[in-house]
């Protein structure tokens, strides 16, 4: 597991999540920890190293 952190960008505020390095692209939507709101992750890990990660704004 790969800790990170990242600002919600509905509420700006600092979330940190585990990311699992054993899965090469991940896409999902989970709720901010502080406003609820739901955000789009997109992860890219190679060889267990991240290499990409996007939060986005659903309503865009």
């Amino acid at each position: 597991m790969y800790e990170h952190s990242f600002q919600c960008p509905y509420c700006w505020e600092e979330i940190s999540m585990l990311l699992d390095t054993s899965v090469r692209l991940q896409n999902y939507v989970e709720d901010c920890e502080v406003c609820c709101n739901p955000i789009s992750i997109t992860v890219g890990f190679q060889d267990h190293e991240l290499i990409s990660f996007q939060a986005e704004n659903l309503e865009q």
